[in-house]
């Protein structure tokens, strides 16, 4: 079993693709040169005539149904439920895949690091200071009501979303100084000089929405009125908390670019809604739905023996995850003053056996995780190189000294589920913090007892939960676990009252500005922030500087594994476990291309149906 609650990772790679620019190497030397594509160091993989991306089918037939329940959602989008069709702010609960719907100026390469080529916009001439970028908007871009989208769409999208938009959105592009439509075909967008080299693509990555459409509704509320796109799908048929269809638009207006080709090609996708994993996987077995991302070990090992994996009618596949695995794990609220003190925090990693959980529970399907970079060259490891001590002794005095060591990594147990060494330390750490036992439990000098309460809002996890809960009791501290409703989970989350949360965020191949939500001090107080720790240091904000300003690639992983080891030192959760793998089950009825794209699963963007196995199984509408 896993705790996989991802954030944003399939639209924009876990919250930290969301971000900048600034002194871009590979960019003209002179604004008067139209670029078609935009990388972060400058190296763009496909020319401006490219006919297609390199992982998806051009020929590629159009039809039928994908299926699904969701594997990864963005901003407000909740896995379990919804009640709202606005997903671009904070308020409300939002489908998955609702983003879908809207264009962007320009789209992603799945198979690149940060890369991104034109739709809106066919072109964008970049400034001699890198602080002002012009996009040339393609003028047989449409709404599907068929109205032109124009400038003035992008220019009221990016200037409102700064304004109104969710905070993972308002928070990072704080550095966007404004956007000016120039005619209707051109718009003007102005950065700071302070923004992070990767803002520019943030801004050209994110929903353009219909200036039209919100003169008739406020653009910061909650509605479940038909939300107007420009996209490759629409919305269709929907039950409220129960499944959501996505229509493909036929007539979509960007259907054939380059980078388009080839993607986007079933005529539905539906998103069902489960707010029980077992009932989910029920419904998968019958075949309610056709494609399941499977993040529950237990499952995956023993729950795939029905009849239709024995005649191959459902097909199992394991498919490699280059993405940096990042930060999955139980986050400490150090908000609350019972977590300020690191002992108390360190004191809770000790207590956590992984080797007995993922042995026991997850038939050792998993790693252990240590870094918030993990299954990257990101992680810190060994003793800092001299790149990195360079980086590190402005910090000295003002970090912790293991800072300049061996990065800490979370210990390693004799497996027996309550080793007795580990609980020991532990214990330790808790008394040497001034939590001592009083009536069998922790009390400070005030005579307040040491209280955790793990929040979750489906019961799936407890199986991991309760012997770990029962292991902090056994030094002293009150645990207990909370299940509360999906609305009540997001809006708990959303104020950051909790204790200890889980959340498993996906970091980019290459950190950007939205990296900066994850664990720098001007986003701690930020609701809807993915700080969930509550993290305020000094050097953790210089050095995430440092990542997503580098100049090179070479010098952003330095700073990365600098940033790394402060950020492990700090104990600010207790980690957990991951696995540079995607494990999927289909009903046999789909075909892709041969080999997925790297930085993706691809699985919205670059399967599709095949008629015959479909119409064989039944399974074709």
């Amino acid at each position: 079993m896993s705790s996989f609650r991802p954030s944003r990772r399939d639209l924009l790679a876990g919250t930290a693709a969301i971000a900048g620019a600034a002194c871009l190497p590979g960019l003209p030397a002179r604004a008067s040169e139209r670029l078609h594509g935009l990388s972060v160091f400058g190296d763009l993989k496909y020319p401006a005539d490219f006919a297609a991306f390199d992982y998806v089918n051009p020929a590629a037939p159009k039809g039928g149904r994908l299926a699904r329940v969701p594997s990864s959602w963005a901003f407000n989008q909740n896995p379990q439920t919804f009640n709202s069709l606005n997903t671009l702010i904070l308020k409300g609960d939002a489908p998955v895949g609702l983003t879908i719907i809207y264009d962007s100026l320009m789209v992603r390469a799945l198979d690149e690091p940060d890369a991104i080529y034109g739709l809106v916009a066919e072109a964008v001439d970049v400034s001699d200071d890198r602080n002002t970028y012009r996009f040339f908007l393609r003028p047989e871009a449409r709404w599907h009501d068929g109205t032109a989208l124009t400038a003035q769409d992008v220019e009221f999208s990016l200037n409102i979303l700064k304004d109104k938009g969710h905070p993972l959105i308002s928070q990072t592009i704080r550095e966007m100084v404004s956007a000016t439509a120039q005619g209707s075909h051109e718009v003007e967008v102005v950065f700071s000089g302070k923004q992070a080299r990767d803002l520019a693509q943030t801004v050209a990555t994110l929903p353009i929405v219909s200036t039209a459409y919100y003169e008739a509704r406020p653009f910061d509320e909650s509605t479940m009125d038909m939300p107007l796109g420009s996209g490759p799908y629409r919305v269709g048929g929907l039950d409220i908390g129960k499944y959501i269809d996505y229509e493909r638009v036929d007539d979509y207006w960007g259907k054939d670019l380059p980078v388009n080709r080839g993607q986007f090609n079933f005529d539905t996708i539906r998103y069902e809604f489960y707010r029980d994993r077992d009932v989910s996987f029920e419904a998968f077995k019958a075949g309610r739905y056709l494609f399941r991302e499977e993040f529950t070990a237990r499952v995956w090992a023993t729950g795939y023996n029905f009849p239709a994996v024995t005649d191959g009618r459902v097909v199992r596949e394991t498919l490699p995850d280059d993405t940096p695995s990042g930060a999955q794990g139980w986050f400490i609220n150090t908000r609350l003053k019972k977590f300020a003190d690191p002992r108390v925090r360190e004191a809770l990693t000790y207590a956590f056996d992984f080797e007995w959980t993922n042995r026991t529970l997850f038939y050792d399907h998993y790693k252990r995780t240590h870094s918030y970079f993990q299954n990257s060259d990101m992680m810190a490891e060994g003793l800092p190189d001299e790149a990195e001590l360079e980086l590190l002794e402005p910090w000295r005095g003002k970090v912790p000294d293991e800072v300049f060591g061996e990065p800490f990594s979370p210990p390693v147990s004799d497996g027996s589920g309550q080793d007795r060494k580990l609980l020991r330390h532990a214990a330790d750490l808790l008394s040497a913090a001034g939590w001592e036992i009083v009536d069998g439990v922790r009390k400070n000098a005030e005579g307040e007892t040491l209280s955790v309460e793990f929040l979750d809002n489906e019961p799936t996890f407890d199986r991991v939960v309760q012997p770990y809960i029962r292991n902090l009791k056994r030094v002293g501290i009150d645990a207990r676990a909370r299940t509360v409703d999906a609305s009540q989970f997001q809006s708990r989350l959303n104020e950051f009252d909790f204790d200890l949360i889980v959340r498993r965020y996906s970091m980019s191949p290459t950190p950007g500005e939205g990296i900066k939500q994850f664990w720098t001090s001007p986003s701690a107080d930020v609701p809807g922030s993915n700080n969930l720790s509550g993290i305020r240091n000094p050097a953790i904000d210089a050095l995430t500087d440092l990542v997503i300003n580098a100049a090179t690639r070479d010098q952003q992983i330095t700073a990365a594994r600098a940033l790394d080891r402060v950020l492990r030192a700090g104990r600010y959760w207790v980690p957990h476990w991951y696995k540079g793998t995607h494990d999927v089950a289909f009903w046999d009825v789909y075909d892709k291309p041969a080999e997925k794209p790297r930085y993706a699963l691809g699985v919205v963007e670059t399967w599709w149906l095949d008629a015959d196995k479909a119409e064989k199984l039944g399974k074709g509408a």
